[in-house]
């Protein structure tokens, strides 16, 4: 028998990463081990990174109190969750600059830089002097490290993104690509789950004190684990291959120029930020001030409905395979728009935990069903040339606009009703029926090639 190492396959641009098995008159087609290493590494660094981003928003109540003291506590946590969206408002910066550096030095150089700068982040906040130390040079630094954070989050998700679509084989980007999402979503529920278990180990007292430095403290360490693997792996084939015929690359026609789709993946982007932000990271705040739940019960059912999402992801990201990106988009968009206003005025009601468990875990059903089929289906929109930088700017603007304040924006918005309806209501509902309308004069993709 004889093994074909690794198999380029051109049909247009096509770049197939595939192993094939000979013998017998029968073909087998399997998985480059390097894809499969390439792959790991990507998610590994990209949960590692999520992890430390995403629990600034699990422990938003002590981190207020350490640095943004007040008499009226709705300020105090308005402002922290400013502080919160200031990260996000920094990722298009840091998708320009770092998708730019991607797509001429190569994707693996920029996954580097941004597990570096993200590990200055996290440590500079698990080391942060607070208000009652320094004064008004706590909160200022809080700010200037989350911006420091958003900078490389804008790089790591289209950087990571494009590096696992380029790895994955024709025909199984929805399910390798769903594994981006996948490395997100654990990130940010390893980061639930240590706040979950932090806060029903150690009294308020203690949580307030300093355990909620914790979690930071512990995302620094871990984060030398995804430097070391990301860099014992390769640059991917596609960019490879771009570089080798960097002479006689085509130049995009009009109605693929990068502004053009950057937009698309803007419109493309806006209700899969806002529901998962909405729909996750906002609920153990939600829940606890509406649902009448303690703060572990809060944060453990945030955790179980994440559990849930990060399942579904790769069974969605699959069927999207077979049955195209589209249907399952929207699909999801619809469900959001039909289930999230009944959904939270049981919430708001006092069901209790374990009815909100079930809603968190129908909540997380809805955001995978867009989150499988996301990653593939946004750069499939784009050429190699321009993937990383396009679709990192228009992925991070909506994030930015839409879904890092998302939720500053629910809690101004119950503040200026009186109704905790008004997030799902008058902010997700319209946002899903924005991007319904994007999806659905989208082309089906899931059956192409990469170019």
């Amino acid at each position: 028998m004889q093994r074909i190492a690794w198999q380029y396959e051109r049909a247009g641009n096509r770049m197939d990463g595939t192993v094939a098995t000979i013998g017998a008159g029968q073909v087998r087609a399997g998985i480059d081990p390097r894809a499969r290493r390439a792959i790991a590494a990507a998610c590994i660094g990209n949960m590692l990174e999520w992890y430390d981003f995403g629990v600034y928003a699990f422990l938003a109540g002590a981190i207020s109190a350490a640095f943004f003291p007040s008499s009226d506590p709705t300020a105090s946590l308005l402002a922290t969750f400013a502080a919160y969206g200031v990260g996000f408002l920094a990722r298009p910066f840091g998708g320009a600059v770092i998708g730019r550096l991607g797509d001429r030095r190569g994707r693996k150089v920029a996954l580097v830089l941004t597990l570096l700068m993200m590990a200055l982040g996290t440590i500079g906040l698990g080391l942060l002097p607070t208000y009652a130390q320094i004064g008004i040079a706590a909160p200022a630094l809080l700010v200037a490290l989350r911006i420091l954070q958003g900078i490389a989050a804008g790089g790591e998700w289209g950087a990571s993104t494009a590096f696992i679509i380029e790895w994955a084989p024709e025909g199984r980007r929805g399910l390798f690509g769903s594994f981006q999402q996948v490395s997100t979503a654990s990130g940010i529920l390893l980061g639930s789950g240590v706040a979950a278990l932090l806060t029903s180990l150690l009294t308020p007292e203690a949580m307030l004190a300093w355990g909620w430095r914790i979690p930071f403290l512990l995302g620094a360490s871990l984060l030398v684990v995804g430097i070391l693997i990301r860099r014992s792996v390769d640059e991917t084939p596609v960019f490879e291959d771009q570089v080798a015929r960097k002479d006689a690359a085509p130049v995009a026609p009009a109605q693929e120029s990068g502004p053009r789709l950057g937009l698309r993946a803007f419109g493309f982007t806006i209700f899969w930020t806002v529901s998962y932000y909405m729909l996750l990271s906002y609920m153990p705040t939600f829940t606890q001030k509406f649902g009448a739940l303690t703060a572990s019960q809060a944060l453990w059912s945030n955790t179980i409905g994440l559990v849930a999402m990060v399942l579904a992801v790769p069974v969605f990201g699959h069927v999207s395979d077979r049955v195209g990106r589209k249907p399952l988009l929207i699909a999801s968009a619809v469900a959001a728009i039909l289930l999230s206003y009944p959904l939270f005025r049981i919430i708001a009601g006092g069901a209790g935990f374990l009815t909100v468990v079930a809603i968190q875990v129908v909540f997380g059903l809805i955001v995978a069903l867009y989150s499988g089929p996301g990653p593939a289906a946004i750069s499939e929109m784009f050429p190699s040339h321009l993937r990383s930088t396009w679709m990192s700017i228009g992925y991070t603007l909506a994030v930015a606009v839409f879904g890092g304040f998302a939720p500053f924006v629910a809690t101004w918005l119950i503040a200026v009703t009186g109704s905790p309806l008004a997030p799902g209501a008058l902010y997700l509902i319209p946002m899903a029926v924005l991007t319904l309308v994007v999806v659905a004069r989208m082309p089906e993709t899931g059956k192409s090639r990469l170019a």
